[in-house]
């Protein structure tokens, strides 16, 4: 199975959901234009890390972005990892990540386990408890959250059940970019697998953010890399390319999780 993804590599107007999404649509039509079969959104594309006001700004999971994404997924049989959104629930904010269907039905949502204390997450965002793995078109996959792929164990949790391709979305800083490329090809390296990773570009009050979205094949490959501007990020996967390589490297075949504790 092949699929043409392309990354939506944005900036993002801060606290400000309904810009954010009326500038989305025009972006996800462009998008649409590069025959894409999945197309991927940055984290907290809506709102940016306007945290103290999520109270004002979070939305319900079946809120408006998700109408947006649904029905644009529905309409043209693409895809969407939807990035991830402010999410409210159980009376607290979640930063939940959200997956579409090419019929429009929300397959997927999992919120940040990690939280980001230099971007005071644990002050305002309540923690997920669930493991981040899914289906697409009887594709496994799994999607993480930006500070998530420092935990390289987090990663492994999630990628044991043949998961083939590892979808990030992120808003990571300008400063620590070179961590950033270099956290994501080790990923997909030590998982086999290919790993799709969308991060911002432009500022907020308190932070630059470094773009660099990327496609990486199950070898550490780069197969399509962004700068630091608003662009599309696309490239194709071939995801039989998994199996093969790691039956010629059989690392989760090797594994010894009894000591591992």
């Amino acid at each position: 199975m092949s699929y043409n993804i392309t990354i939506i590599q944005s900036d993002v107007a801060f606290g400000d959901p309904l810009q954010n999404r009326e500038a989305m649509q025009h972006k996800l039509l462009q998008a649409k234009d590069q025959n894409a079969d999945i197309i991927v959104l940055p984290e907290l594309w809506t709102t940016g890390y306007d945290l103290s006001r999520f109270d004002e700004i979070a939305e319900p999971i079946d809120g408006p972005t998700h109408q947006l994404l649904g029905q644009f997924a529905e309409k043209y049989g693409i895809m969407i990892v939807g990035g991830s959104v402010a999410e409210k629930r159980d009376g607290g904010y979640y930063n939940t990540m959200i997956a579409y269907d090419r019929a429009g039905e929300r397959q997927f949502h999992y919120s940040k386990v990690h939280r980001f204390r230099l971007m005071n997450e644990e002050k305002y965002l309540l923690a997920g408890e669930r493991k981040a793995s899914f289906q697409l078109e009887g594709t496994y996959m799994a999607g993480l959250i930006c500070y998530d792929i420092r935990f390289p164990e987090w990663v492994r949790t999630n990628m044991l059940h043949d998961e083939k391709i590892l979808f990030v979305v992120a808003e990571w800083p300008l400063p620590r970019v070179d961590h950033w490329r270099s956290l994501l090809i080790s990923r997909a390296i030590e998982n086999q697998c290919f790993v799709v990773a969308c991060n911002r570009v432009g500022s907020d009050p308190n932070n630059q953010f470094g773009g660099h979205s990327l496609i990486i094949d199950p070898w550490g490959n780069v197969i399509a890399e962004g700068d630091e501007t608003e662009q599309l990020v696309s490239g194709g996967v071939d995801v039989s390319q998994v199996e093969a390589i790691r039956q010629q490297i059989p690392i989760f075949r090797d594994r010894r999780p009894e000591l591992y504790e």
